[in-house]
């Protein structure tokens, strides 16, 4: 399902993109008087304004919905510990009890000095 609804997300995001980037900016009404009629624009006589300004609106309300959603996932997902495989603190202490060397007890007959160099009488 979160799958699904990411890949929902990143269409409606593609989309918006798209669909701002038609979009005419505040200084293009001013280059169709100079020649640009009405009659050649593909969605009336009125343009395209109010139909993109619609249908980015509309992908705009669904991208927040789908990214509430995800996030609502993302809150979800991280409530539940996972077993990462950390033991218990009882599981622990049972491994040490049962006589296993610990690194203090492994030290005592071990000579754990380090070497030192000759020095050459030069």
């Amino acid at each position: 399902m979160q799958v699904a609804i990411l890949m929902i997300h990143v269409a409606i995001a593609v989309a918006l993109v798209v669909l701002i980037l038609l979009q005419q900016g505040k200084g293009a009404e001013a280059g169709a008087a100079f020649g640009g009629g009405a009659s050649q624009t593909v969605f009336g006589s009125r343009g395209s304004g109010t139909f993109l300004y619609r249908a980015t609106a509309f992908l705009a309300v669904c991208f927040f919905a789908t990214s509430l959603t995800l996030a609502w996932f993302a809150s979800q997902a991280g409530q539940a510990t996972p077993d990462i495989g950390i033991p218990d603190a009882e599981v622990i202490e049972q491994q040490q009890n049962n006589g296993a060397p610990t690194l203090d007890e492994a030290s005592e007959g071990m000579d754990n000095t380090a070497p030192v160099l000759e020095e050459s009488g030069n």
